[in-house]
């Protein structure tokens, strides 16, 4: 790691032949430090992102974004209305695999800041609807995951039964969660194409004068499958503001029959990330990381106001998000210790993955000492995401006042390069301050 944006630029020649590069620079969120990265400016005034991986997991990541840019045809993208990033090429950079993609322009928006009402919150809304109306063939064809209801039923399921069989999360919860999943009422939804795993910093907008911050691309899409709908709304337990817009808009423009239990699977789906925090921690074998989770699945716990999921009649009052839980986990929950596994994209659909078969239908109970320890190890030790690091944001979210001028954390898709004061990506977080600012005043009026 610590390659120069220059000898990353190289890449671009190996995989794009012909290419004159005039210009690179840095390019800041490009993983939490997981990949190595930069922007390549080209003669015919092209910007196009260059991404390299060092180690199996990343590598892995970059191949399924490759495979799933070029499953977009011509035919998929024009039925979304935004931008997917065009698949350049790939090639090998010393020993990382590289993958150079379009730069799509635009500024981002840190979930817990993004407004209710007119603008990004609909705008967003909108867009994860136009993904989750794509064909299946688009995915099939492509030879990537597929699952059904009862799939993601049932991966759920045992996810639960290796969590709780740590010891480690609480009887609330493991209730709790064993009770939505029996709840028929929660399963009866037609699976659709996702992204598997939406995050706010996923949507790349722009700001038009009319209506507001709109949608004008989709990042990450490394985890293209089909599945649960609600994989994509999950993010929303961190963004309280804006839920119940994002989730109106995203419901008019569904061209699906309503599904009333929509938004508590993806308020299970998001407690469920604290299962496989400590899941992942487990199979490492890290006391670090399995203590921070338990300390996260303790704060979830008391915070929670009704143990029924399930009881989607009443979800208006329903349970408190897994944020507002972390809202009240101590500053030492954590003990100092740097839990982080530098990831950028959690991919849910790899803990979920069925690789053995008929040997998954046992549960937890039945196992031997040893087909459990190796099952632990199968399921936890893929990528996950450090969720101490979303426990810190949630402090500072409840103890500091919102600003209005906080909503852009990006200046460009996928991240400006952190450059002097007078940079377009500084003027950048300008124009999108200012336009989140100018929309929750029209809003209030």
């Amino acid at each position: 790691m610590g390659r120069s944006p220059f000898t990353l630029a190289a890449a671009v020649t190996a995989a794009l032949p012909g290419a004159e590069v005039i210009g690179a620079r840095a390019l800041s969120a490009d993983g939490d430090g997981r990949f190595d990265s930069a922007v390549a400016t080209l003669a015919d005034g092209r910007e196009l992102a260059i991404r390299v991986a060092d180690d199996d997991e990343t590598s892995r990541e970059l191949s399924g974004e490759a495979l799933a840019l070029r499953a977009l045809t011509a035919g998929a993208r024009a039925m979304l209305p935004f931008r997917a990033p065009e698949y350049i090429g790939e090639t090998r950079l010393a020993d990382g695999h590289a993958l150079v993609t379009e730069l799509l322009p635009g500024f981002q928006i840190e979930a817990a800041m993004v407004p209710a009402g007119r603008g990004a919150a609909e705008s967003m809304g909108a867009a994860i609807a136009a993904v989750h109306s794509l064909p299946t063939s688009v995915v099939r064809g492509a030879g990537l995951t597929t699952r059904s209801a009862q799939e993601s039923r049932d991966e759920l399921a045992r996810l639960i039964d290796v969590a709780a069989s740590t010891g480690r999360v609480p009887a609330r919860l493991t209730v709790r969660w064993r009770d939505a999943v029996a709840d028929d009422d929660l399963w009866r939804f037609e699976s659709t194409v996702v992204l598997g795993g939406v995050q706010s910093t996923s949507f790349i907008f722009r700001d038009d004068p009319d209506l507001g911050p709109e949608v004008t691309g989709l990042i990450g899409w490394h985890s293209l499958a089909v599945g649960d709908p609600a994989i994509d709304l999950s993010w929303l337990s961190t963004a309280p503001e804006a839920a119940a817009d994002v989730h109106a808009s995203y419901a008019r423009a569904a061209d699906r029959g309503p599904d009333g239990a929509l938004e508590v699977r993806a308020r299970l789906l998001a407690e469920l990330e604290f299962a496989r925090w400590l899941v992942h921690g487990d199979s490492l074998h890290r006391p670090d990381i399995v203590d921070d989770a338990a300390a996260l699945l303790e704060a979830l716990a008391e915070g929670l106001h009704s143990d029924d999921l399930g009881v989607i009649a009443s979800r208006n009052e329903g349970v408190e998000s897994a944020l507002d839980a972390l809202d009240r986990v101590p500053a030492s929950a954590s003990g100092g210790v740097d839990t982080s596994m530098q990831t950028d994209a959690y991919n849910p659909n790899e803990l979920w993955r069925d690789d053995d078969g008929d040997a998954d239908e046992q549960t937890t109970s039945d196992l031997s000492d040893a087909a459990e320890a190796a099952r632990r190890r199968q399921v936890g030790g893929l990528e996950t995401e450090d969720l101490s690091a979303v426990r810190d944001q949630a402090g500072e979210n409840h103890t500091s006042e919102r600003r209005d001028g906080a909503a852009d954390q990006s200046a460009s898709h996928e991240g400006a390069d952190g450059s002097d004061e007078g940079s377009p990506e500084d003027e950048a977080q300008r124009a999108a301050r200012a336009a989140l600012q100018r929309w929750k005043s029209s809003d209030s009026e």
